[in-house]
């Protein structure tokens, strides 16, 4: 029942955001906000789960003429199949649709991809696809074979435009876990709206990374296959989408009055919003020239350095995984001799969702900690969750774990980085990364007094004094100590 019920309230979120004009349009709102800023950006963290979803749809059920989607991973779950149906509803409107999607983690079946595609203002493109999408077993097993480092180099950026007026990137993907939706696992994350000039630095890069050799036509793709859909499937496919979406069974009155409110409360989302000289920055496609070795930097590796060796007198780092390179001992300890306090908060053992990665970080914990940083691992069942999640009264009997999975840096209370950005060789030297940093005391304080909260007693476990392995299952801690023998670090 509560299942069902969950699924409702998603359908009415995704299906309501947008209907309700009375209040000023979100173009209005945003045109009102940069004319009283003009050259600014606005930025606005966006750290609960549902708020980074009512967002999104509100967006998506607004936009006038384009959204550009770029992702990692895009589930075929509750929040994935409703976002497909958002933007499909979008283009029956006239808005022309891009999504770049990664081929690593794609979830989607091919008839979903195909039927989307085919509508005339939807345009989806596959990033590397070496390994999924329209890949056969055996083709697969050959790139893995003879392109090791093409098969990992992976399209990690997450942004979302509308209408070249407002833009979100940061740590979330497109499933449940990241919108605190799943009844088993969520994430702790972290996204930052933003209006101004920098969401039209955002849409440059999303052109790159469109117009790219690495990103392939779905339909190119599974036609290699020899995939066909007939338009009388084509149209059957959106109706079952919308009707998915159409449920028309009640809801409570609490999800009722909050739609209700949705105009004014992006009205105040807006008027909120701290404007300054916001940077974006992402890498490449492709990462960097390397072809066949695993290293070799990138672009947000080195901006996201030369915001670190600004700091003077502390470094706050929120990263669900912590492997750090020779490159990021060598940072720290320059940072450590010049006396600035270093504190990272990172998944514990029971909370990870990654088990390689931890299995990297966990041969080094004990060298980071004697170098003098302060590391916090956020507990599986954080204090902090009833707080985060508005619906966890409803929740707390399925007792979901939670996990850190913001990307976020802080230098010296002034400075701060929200972006896709994880602190481990794959984002240093793999994976393309984004990410959007400023120079805003109060919004700076604002995140790193969040992740002060997460570093707290009741939410995380202070390494130097405690370990957490131990809460973890008897599986988990075999297989962390089994992989620790193997040579993955490059790769993680």
């Amino acid at each position: 029942m509560f299942k069902q019920a969950l699924k409702i309230i998603l359908c009415i979120i995704f299906l309501q955001a947008g209907t309700l004009h009375a209040a000023p349009s979100m173009s209005d709102l945003v045109s009102q906000q940069t004319a009283l800023h003009p050259g600014l950006s606005g930025a606005f963290s966006l750290d609960k789960g549902e708020d980074a979803l009512l967002t999104r749809a509100w967006m998506a059920n607004n936009a006038v003429s384009s959204i550009d989607v770029q992702y990692f991973i895009w589930s075929t779950d509750n929040i994935g199949i409703l976002a497909a149906d958002a933007l499909l509803r979008a283009a029956e409107r006239g808005v022309k649709v891009r999504v770049i999607v990664d081929d690593l983690l794609i979830d989607a079946e091919n008839k979903t991809l195909v039927a989307l595609a085919r509508h005339p203002n939807v345009f989806i493109r596959v990033y590397n696809p070496k390994y999924t999408v329209g890949t056969s077993f055996i083709k697969r097993i050959f790139n893995i074979f003879t392109n090791f480092r093409g098969v990992n180099q992976r399209m990690h950026n997450k942004t979302f435009m509308v209408d070249n007026q407002l833009a979100i990137t940061g740590g979330r993907n497109m499933a449940d876990e990241y919108f605190d939706y799943d009844y088993e696992y969520n994430f702790r994350d972290r996204d930052m709206l933003l209006a101004g000039p920098v969401v039209q630095n955002m849409k440059n890069s999303f052109e790159k990374f469109w117009n790219s050799k690495l990103s392939v036509d779905v339909d190119e793709l599974l036609s290699r296959t020899d995939f066909r859909l007939s338009e009388e499937d084509t149209n059957k496919h959106y109706q079952e989408l919308h009707a998915y979406a159409d449920d028309p069974e009640n809801f409570e009155a609490q999800v009722r009055q909050r739609i209700e409110n949705l105009p004014a409360r992006f009205q105040k989302t807006i008027d909120e919003m701290r404007w300054a000289n916001v940077h974006f920055v992402s890498d490449e496609p492709g990462k960097n020239e390397n072809r066949f070795r695993l290293d070799g930097g990138g672009h947000t590796t080195t901006t996201l350095a030369n915001l670190v060796r600004e700091a003077k007198k502390q470094v706050t780092i929120q990263s669900p995984y912590l492997i750090l390179s020779e490159d990021g001992f060598e940072l720290f300890q320059e940072l450590i001799d010049r006396g600035v306090k270093i504190r990272i908060n990172t998944n514990s053992l029971p909370a990870s969702d990654n088990l390689p990665s931890f299995s990297g970080y966990a041969r080094q914990r004990q060298e980071i900690l004697d170098m003098g940083i302060d590391i916090y691992e956020f507990k599986p069942h954080p204090a902090i969750g009833k707080a985060i999640m508005q619906r966890y009264t409803r929740l707390k009997d399925y007792n979901p774990i939670f996990a850190v999975h913001a990307k976020t840096l802080v230098v010296d209370s002034k400075a701060v980085f929200v972006g896709t950005y994880n602190l481990d060789p794959r984002s240093e030297n793999l994976n393309t990364e984004a990410g959007v940093y400023l120079y805003d005391e109060v919004l700076a304080k604002q995140i790193e007094t969040s992740i002060e909260g997460d570093m707290s007693k009741g939410n995380s476990w202070n390494a130097r004094l405690e370990n957490g392995d131990g809460e973890a299952s008897i599986v988990h801690r075999s297989k962390n100590f089994l992989l620790q023998f193997l040579p993955l670090d490059p790769i993680l």
